[in-house]
């Protein structure tokens, strides 16, 4: 997958620029991509998705998640590109009679942990399932609410696994929260205590809009 398809010349970002209450161990740069796939194109997105571009610095770094139920995109990519990201222009496309496989996509760089924490919190292999969420925080709140997402569920009966990013360049939103869980059955069984649990309003006490998915893992 290309960093943007769409770029601006000169453009370099670095990992020390992310806003201050970023998370110490947060230390490099990734670019977040949510597509939506064309009508009836939700396969050949999929294949053109894991098919990384050969120019990407980091070869190999990079996952691609899969809706299943929430947010009206159908894959979220999310690929570590080092300490440091320029942006170049890219020449046009050839013409072609082929129909769009994306209807549209949003891309977003923030900043997170070495590529060797996030695999050691998300895994390296697919399967699992997982709860991919965005956050705007209300105005004066930014650390209050990466506070209460960082905060572990005093009532959660099951392991779960998160990283939480936060924005550099892009979209609206402010922080991107990946949580990661074994099965099914684990998600179901965090359900049920996650409505009554205390974390629940301290989030809605902080949060001005939130956007949350469950996905799968397609690599």
């Amino acid at each position: 997958m290309k960093i943007l398809p769409l770029v601006l010349s000169g453009l370099t970002i670095l990992a020390g620029a992310s806003t201050a209450s970023a998370q110490a161990a947060n230390t490099d740069i990734y670019h977040v991509g949510f597509i939506k796939a064309a009508p009836g194109q939700a396969l050949a997105a999929a294949e053109q998705l894991l098919k990384q571009d050969p120019k990407a610095p980091m070869q190999g770094h990079f996952v691609v998640l899969r809706h299943q139920e929430g947010d009206d995109w159908d894959f979220c990519v999310i690929e570590h590109v080092g300490t440091k990201a320029t942006v170049e222009i890219t020449p046009p496309a050839p013409p072609s009679s082929a129909p769009p496989v994306n209807a549209w996509h949003s891309d977003t760089f923030v900043v997170g942990p070495s590529w060797a924490e996030f695999q050691r919190v998300m895994g390296t292999t697919t399967g699992g399932v997982y709860i991919v969420s965005t956050q705007l925080a209300v105005p004066g709140h930014r650390d209050q609410l990466v506070a209460t997402l960082n905060q572990v569920n005093s009532a959660a009966k099951v392991k779960s696994a998160q990283i939480l990013f936060t924005h550099l360049e892009g979209a609206a939103w402010q922080y991107l929260s990946v949580t990661r869980y074994a099965s099914w059955a684990d998600l179901a069984a965090d359900r049920v205590t996650a409505a009554s649990s205390k974390e629940w309003a301290d989030v809605r006490a902080h949060s001005a809009s939130h956007h949350d998915t469950i996905a799968d893992r397609v690599k």
